[in-house]
This record gives structure tokens, sequence and C-alpha cells, in this order.
């Protein structure tokens, strides 16, 4: 089952297309981090195969691995809204193929081109509602006295 989010779902063909002539394949050794929190929001990612951890720093303890990503799912929203500064960090969980996307390019399309940027935007802020549940489920899981008990 395709996830809602994936990228196949959530975009048509002809905003796909366009948007995959903008990408360049990377992969990236189990262990790799993609990137840190706090940090320079300047490409992302859809992955072809491989697990991405996304994970949330937390004061004083090892970083809360918030949701694991799989093949067709972006990787990375920040490079959307300014700042452009990563609000997660991510770590390949196993070896990881995917497209790599130079943001300001994808930008510039996106402005140049108001039905493409709108497709782009309206998936990109799916994906962020996605996170956003995932953390507070996850941070539930991790830190409430009861847990995320019918929260998912």
């Amino acid at each position: 089952m395709t996830s809602p989010t994936a990228m196949t779902a959530a975009l048509p063909t002809e905003h796909r297309d366009r948007l995959m002539r903008l990408a360049r394949e990377v992969s990236f050794d189990a262990g790799t981090r993609l990137f840190e929190e706090g940090r320079h929001a300047d490409r992302f990612w859809i992955i072809r195969t491989g697990t991405v951890a996304l994970d949330l720093h937390v004061p004083g303890r090892r970083p809360a691995v918030i949701e694991s990503i799989g093949r067709g799912e972006l990787v990375g929203w920040s490079w959307h809204f300014p700042p452009f500064t990563w609000h997660l960090g991510a770590e390949a969980m196993s070896p990881v193929r995917a497209w790599e996307f130079d943001a300001e390019a994808v930008r510039a399309v996106c402005s140049e081109n108001p039905k493409f940027g709108r497709a782009i935007a309206v998936w990109v802020g799916r994906v962020v509602a996605q996170r956003l549940h995932a953390s507070r489920v996850r941070l539930l899981d991790l830190y409430a006295p009861y847990g995320s008990d019918g929260l998912t």
C-alpha cells in the first residue's frame, strides 16, 4: 500500500515528471547523517530504496527517533519554508538510494510555474502535517505517563 504522502500518490504525473528533471541519484551507507536539526536546509531527497530515521534532539538524552520512512517518501521539508533550517535530524538506517534535489532550483521552478508550485506546496504541507502527528505520538510514547493510547 502506498503512503498518501509518497510522491507517487501526492503529485500528478506532469508535476512528478517536472520535479524528476531536477533530480540526481545519490546513495548513503547505513549510519550516514543526512542532516542535523538547526542547520541550513538546502536540499531534500525522495527515497528509492532503504530506510531513513527522522530524529529530534532531546536535551540530556539521545535523539528521539520520531519516524522511519522508506520508498517514495520525502526526506526533508524544511527547505520549503524560510528560514530554511532543518527542524529534525535524519540518518540512514540501512543503505539508502535516493533522488536528491537542490532546494533553490526547485523553489525557482515553483515560482515560475504556479500550478507546479501549488502541487509541491500541498504535498510538502501534507508531509509536515503527518510528521507533526508522528512527532506528537512518539513524544507522548516516550514522556507521557500513559503514552499515546488512542491517538494513532
